[in-house]
């Protein structure tokens, strides 16, 4: 259990990845903050949670899209896609991997129950939060980027980041969000 808290305080791109092995592990590199670009900077460089970023940006509440999941006696994990609620587009791909022993039960069981997106669920139940981003990636083009947000703009940069989401303190979600491309 000790490993796992420690994992679970500084998530890293190939632990989140090795979740859900397969052909569309996107190519990442690390960068600082500052090399993020506009208008990724505003997507990506806060404190918030991504869920009301990404709906601000694009105009349009999100739905969450399972692609895989997860589920041991210690952790949920869930491979997904946000999808704008107007026309269906994916704005966001992510993994999280949620320690369930931080979780009360009615927020583990909205969370278990796959129909809203993480940010909305926590939002919704006041759960004492911070979030705390702990790396920025450039995400080069590649068979990832492709089958999640579409030929066209799975052909062109983007960027994403790693992160820690704290429940009253405790290292209780760690996450890869990676945005569509702006085109």
């Amino acid at each position: 259990m000790h490993d796992d808290h420690a994992r679970a305080a500084d998530p890293n791109l190939a632990t989140l990845l090795d979740l859900f092995p397969g052909d569309d592990q996107p190519e990442c590199v690390l960068i600082p903050a500052r090399a993020v670009p506009k208008p990724y900077d505003k997507l990506l460089v806060h404190h918030h949670h991504m869920t009301v970023t990404v709906e601000a940006f694009h105009h349009s509440p999100v739905d969450v899209r399972i692609l895989e999941m997860c589920l041991t006696e210690e952790y949920y994990a869930r491979k997904i896609l946000l999808t704008k609620q107007s026309d269906g587009a994916v704005v966001q791909f992510g993994i999280a991997r949620i320690w369930l022993r931080f979780c009360s039960p009615p927020v583990r069981n909205a969370i278990l129950a796959g129909n809203a997106p993480l940010g909305r669920i926590l939002i919704e139940h006041n759960v004492l939060r911070r979030i705390a981003p702990i790396g920025f990636l450039q995400v080069r083009p590649g068979a990832g980027p492709e089958k999640w947000f579409g030929a066209d703009r799975g052909r062109h940069v983007t960027y994403g980041r790693l992160g820690v989401i704290y429940f009253d303190e405790q290292p209780a979600i760690e996450v890869l969000e990676i945005v569509a491309p702006v085109i």
